[in-house]
């Protein structure tokens, strides 16, 4: 009988003391997944942020509408992270990068401060703006390959995860080939954090290119991730005629 009680008084005790276990750990997996997360989008709790957007390409337009559909995605982020986002013009941006996570949004001719980061950050990218064929303007040139425009069928979009300046507060770009795709790489990069921080962790640099996919029919929805440029967008492309005497001067050496 005493050893029945025993169970009977012990029993109870062991399930609270499980459950409670339980829930702590729970709690503690939740707090590193955000802590993650915070880290990873350079956004602790309290922190500000910058959502630099150009000006849109309509009559009397501030801003597209598919880049304001591209800066609440993204702001959903910044209020998940328990931050603040301030949304800048791209013409008064501040000049300086590092101090505070920068959101960009919008192509070349737009968004200058897009450029700017094309040329520091990512100097393998070209942006064709000024083609002579109007059917080349906006292809993407990323190291040797050619991503050209197909409007409604086939869009372009580089999301970037970058980090420069004194500071250690990430940059990320999101360049695109037309306002769309600014929408479906945000929303790529929502749905994907867990993926994207497995993959390159909470400090990882990144630069993917991304296709969005019949956006007549499906809008932003439809994203395929064409192939991870990073190492061709960050580097330096050589400068024209580079190396065309090596094998000259390697023919005359091999004379002498």
């Amino acid at each position: 009988m005493d050893e029945t009680l025993r169970g009977l008084l012990f029993a109870p005790a062991g399930l609270a003391v499980g459950i409670a276990a339980g829930w702590w750990l729970r709690g503690a997996w939740r707090r590193r997944r955000q802590r993650r997360r915070q880290r990873f989008l350079g956004l602790p709790a309290h922190a500000e942020c910058l959502m630099v957007v150009g000006p849109g390409g309509g009559e009397g337009e501030d801003v597209a509408r598919d880049d304001v559909f591209a800066l609440l995605e993204l702001a959903a982020l910044v209020a998940d992270c328990g931050a603040r986002g301030q949304v800048v013009a791209a013409d008064s941006a501040p000049q300086g990068f590092g101090e505070r996570t920068e959101f960009c949004v919008g192509g070349p001719v737009s968004n200058r401060r897009v450029a700017a980061h094309l040329r520091s950050l990512l100097p393998g990218v070209v942006v064709s703006a000024d083609a002579e064929d109007g059917r080349l303007r906006g292809t993407f040139a990323v190291g040797s390959e050619r991503y050209r425009v197909d409007g409604g069928a086939a869009e372009y979009v580089l999301l970037a995860r970058l980090t420069a300046g004194e500071g250690n507060r990430p940059v990320f770009l999101v360049c695109g080939q037309r306002p769309v795709t600014h929408q479906a790489a945000t929303r790529y990069l929502a749905r994907q954090l867990p993926r994207l921080l497995r993959r390159y962790g909470p400090d990882g640099t990144f630069c993917l290119l991304l296709k969005v996919v019949n956006s007549h029919a499906y809008g932003p929805d439809v994203v395929e991730l064409v192939a991870d440029v990073t190492d061709a967008a960050t580097t330096e492309p050589p400068p024209p005629g580079a190396g065309e005497d090596v094998p000259a001067v390697a023919a005359k050496r091999g004379r002498s």
